[in-house]
């Protein structure tokens, strides 16, 4: 993973469901190291840790430098990333990669650690301005802008597309 990747892991955690594992493993199917050994005391875990990443992201998305630093602290000094280089896997697909948690960590700390990472990653780069939360009715989910022209509203193409067909319509219908 690159630091993208963690960014990514984190808005990827505060935007899933974790009231259920098999949708958790579905939201994480692209770390299989991470999401075939989740059990429900993990489920637990990363319940809070996205809640405590969605207070997080409302506190960069309202401009709330001092709630957001504290935050994202808390987080990172709970979950303190403890990377490590790896080359695991058969002899034939080994690729340097690293590690964010002790090989013993249950998953939960391995994501929290990435995702707290994430986050903070994301500050560095990219400031506090960009995070977004999509503006959809019954959406919600948390983004990262990386326009141009820093307008992003929404979370994907989709939502995009729903509202603004849903103001057509409207402006036909009146």
């Amino acid at each position: 993973m690159d630091n993208a990747d963690y960014i990514t892991g984190a808005l990827r955690l505060a935007n899933a469901r974790t009231d259920d594992l098999e949708a958790l493993r579905a939201e994480l199917h692209d770390e299989p190291w991470w999401c075939s050994r989740l059990t429900e005391q993990d489920l637990r875990t990363l319940h809070r840790v996205a809640a405590e990443l969605r207070q997080s992201l409302e506190a960069a998305v309202f401009g709330e430098h001092e709630t957001l630093h504290a935050e994202v602290n808390r987080l990172l000094a709970t979950y303190p990333p403890r990377p490590r280089l790896s080359r695991e896997g058969p002899e034939q697909h080994r690729e340097w990669h690293i590690h964010i948690a002790e090989v013993e960590a249950p998953p939960a700390h391995e994501i929290a650690a990435a995702a707290a990472w994430g986050l903070a990653q994301g500050i560095v780069r990219h400031g506090t301005e960009r995070w977004g939360r999509c503006e959809a009715p019954n959406c919600g989910t948390y983004f990262l802008d990386t326009s141009t022209n820093r307008t992003r509203q929404f979370c994907s193409a989709r939502c995009a597309n729903r509202v603004h067909v849903a103001a057509f319509r409207q402006r036909r219908r009146a």
